[in-house]
């Protein structure tokens, strides 16, 4: 059996053939995962980024054409586009709440590691009081880093709903801190 070349996997891809797509992965998985990983120094990372390079191929985002150059060159300044937009939209941290209060906790005084532990305890509640699709939104895009796009493919829901989602649940946890804020100050100023 002869092994298609990258070019003739691409236009099969292009004509929604899972094997090509499969074949392709296989082909280059492995030096694409080191590649990025080298770029990112993170694992979790360097996995998302492969996944959304061939999320990317498969749903035909960016076009090759081999007449401006091999498939490769292609392909490796994709996953580097991939990797540096990731990195981009890190804002949060990736680990979960315990652990970033744990963190926190041992880098400062008693003092601070209590205050840290009541506003992460504010935090857990506040975000406990968004729906069900609002709470996993949050998780995945601030507190485990996913980009838009790959919640938007982990939760089989449109981009826009997840935007949606993500804004109306920034929204709330507003409110809702705010809320705490404001009953805070005024518990502090009764003590006065």
């Amino acid at each position: 059996m002869e092994k298609s070349t990258d070019s003739e996997l691409y236009v099969r891809i292009r004509a929604k053939e899972k094997e090509a797509l499969e074949q392709l992965y296989d082909r280059y998985e492995k030096i694409l995962f080191s590649f990025i990983y080298k770029m990112t120094e993170d694992r979790s990372l360097a996995e998302e980024a492969l996944q959304e390079v061939f999320i990317k191929i498969w749903r035909g985002k960016g076009d090759y054409d081999d007449s401006k150059g091999k498939f490769t060159s292609w392909l490796f300044r994709m996953a580097q586009n991939v990797a540096i937009d990731l990195i981009r939209k890190r804002k949060a941290p990736s680990v979960p709440l315990d652990e970033i209060g744990d963190m926190a906790s041992q880098d400062s005084s008693v003092e601070d590691a209590a205050e840290w532990q009541e506003k992460k305890e504010e935090i857990e509640t506040a975000v406990l009081s968004l729906s069900e699709e609002q709470q996993k939104m949050i998780q995945l895009f601030y507190f485990k880093g996913y980009t838009h796009e790959t919640i938007s493919s982990l939760c089989d829901v449109p981009l826009g709903t997840v935007k949606s989602r993500i804004r109306l649940a920034l929204k709330k946890l507003k409110i809702s801190l705010h809320g705490v804020q404001e009953r805070g100050a005024m518990d502090d100023e009764s003590k006065l």
